[in-house]
């Protein structure tokens, strides 16, 4: 257990964190606009353009429920960007997979999300290298 200095710092420095990157750089509200879509769509687009997947398991990676998630697929599969298919080693689920289309949307949405904001680029690199090893560091250990 850290000391109640420690404790308050890293309280204050990941204020500042979730600050940074849900109120001053937030590009979920630019990415569903450029899709036209919600940021459960764009989170479903992406996770199936990585890797197919049946319905139970893209619920549970979203963390929504069966029939949330089956309006989410119907509406992607509407717009061109996924279809279902026969599941190879299971006839009762269904896969669901990206297609080219899909698979572009979902770049362009990795894209605009991974773009880092103007402060971040204009650190100088020792700085920028610094954070990226305390990143790195707190996302394994």
């Amino acid at each position: 257990m850290p000391d109640p200095d420690t404790a308050a710092q890293a309280a204050q420095v990941w204020r500042g964190l979730l600050a940074l990157v849900h109120e001053r750089h937030d590009r979920r509200k630019e990415v569903c606009e450029a899709l036209d879509m919600s940021f459960v769509r764009v989170k479903a687009l992406r996770r199936i353009a990585v890797e197919p997947m049946t319905m139970r398991e893209l619920a549970a990676r979203l963390q929504t429920d069966a029939p949330y998630t089956t309006l989410v697929v119907d509406d992607l599969e509407r717009r061109g960007l996924l279809r279902r298919e026969p599941h190879p080693a299971d006839r009762r689920a269904k896969l669901v997979t990206a297609t080219d289309l899909g698979r572009a949307e979902a770049a362009r949405a990795e894209q605009i999300l991974a773009q880092p904001p103007p402060q971040m680029l204009a650190l100088d690199p020792a700085d920028l290298a610094t954070l990226g090893r305390i990143v790195t560091k707190l996302a394994t250990d």
